[in-house]
């Protein structure tokens, strides 16, 4: 058992204890050893169609080295509200950190990363990389070979607490493996798609701002087998950016089906 999850159980024992014994008895339950990691904090942002469970092996890998590590939720609503959101997790966060994004997380620490001194590197798996004004929809078909079309997405429309409510995107069950995540089993990917969380589909339209990577380091691990992100088009933002990049052998989820390199990645950019 890691130590993370040591500390946890053991913390979540001494509140029952505490609830049951009192606050004289509780006192004398000793509290859970320190988390003992050192070095940045690596958070890990996933992108749409996906949740933070995606990120689990590599959490694993992190963890076992000693690294602290969290993946928070990432909201899905706007590019802008995504990014403010992430921004304010980190202020919750002490020391130097790694952002790390996969797919449209990249768009998001991009933009989260901006004047935060603490930020020491970025890393994109498989993920965008934008310039300012740039937006997901003009990056995913700047080259060919994107399999994520209309066609491949259900649309549902949501209310807004404005009134004017929005619609999200779903990748279609019958298209998801092909699209998302092809090197995976179909059992693993049944499940994937029939949990995935959807995107609001204006995320697409709108325009990154200043990047991050223009003042903080850069590394990239492309998915050469992508269906949604081409490879392509991933290794000219890996090169815009000054990235150090590393090239893969994986489908658009580089981080499930290769956790030990996606790690390897990230364990550089955390040194």
């Amino acid at each position: 058992m890691n130590t993370s999850r040591r500390t946890l159980i053991a913390g979540s024992a001494a509140v029952a204890a505490g609830a049951l014994l009192g606050p004289a008895q509780a006192a004398a339950i000793p509290p859970p050893p320190p988390y003992r990691a050192s070095g940045p904090t690596i958070v890990l942002v996933h992108g749409a169609f996906a949740d933070a469970s995606g990120w689990t092996e590599v959490v694993r890998i992190l963890q076992r080295d000693g690294h602290r590590v969290i993946a928070p939720a990432n909201p899905l609503r706007s590019v802008s509200a995504d990014s403010a959101y992430l921004a304010s997790v980190l202020t919750t966060v002490d020391g130097p950190l790694v952002l790390v994004g996969h797919s449209y997380g990249g768009m998001v620490i991009t933009n989260a990363a901006v004047g935060n001194p603490r930020v020491k590197s970025l890393v994109y798996v498989a993920a965008f990389a934008p310039e300012q004004g740039e937006t997901v929809q003009e990056l995913q078909l700047k080259y060919p070979g994107s399999k994520l079309g209309e066609a491949a997405l259900d649309f549902r429309p949501y209310p807004t607490a404005d009134g004017a409510g929005s619609v999200d995107g779903y990748v279609k069950p019958e298209a998801f493996r092909e699209v998302f995540a092809a090197d995976l089993p179909r059992a693993t990917t049944d499940v994937m798609a029939a949990t995935q969380r959807p995107g609001d589909v204006h995320t697409l339209g709108e325009p990154s701002g200043p990047p991050a990577w223009r003042s903080v380091p850069s590394w990239y691990l492309v998915a050469r087998q992508d269906n949604l992100i081409p490879a392509d088009a991933q290794r000219f933002m890996a090169r815009r950016a000054g990235a150090q990049t590393r090239e893969v052998d994986a489908s658009h989820v580089a981080m499930i089906s290769q956790p030990r390199v996606t790690a390897d990645v990230i364990r550089r950019a955390a040194r």
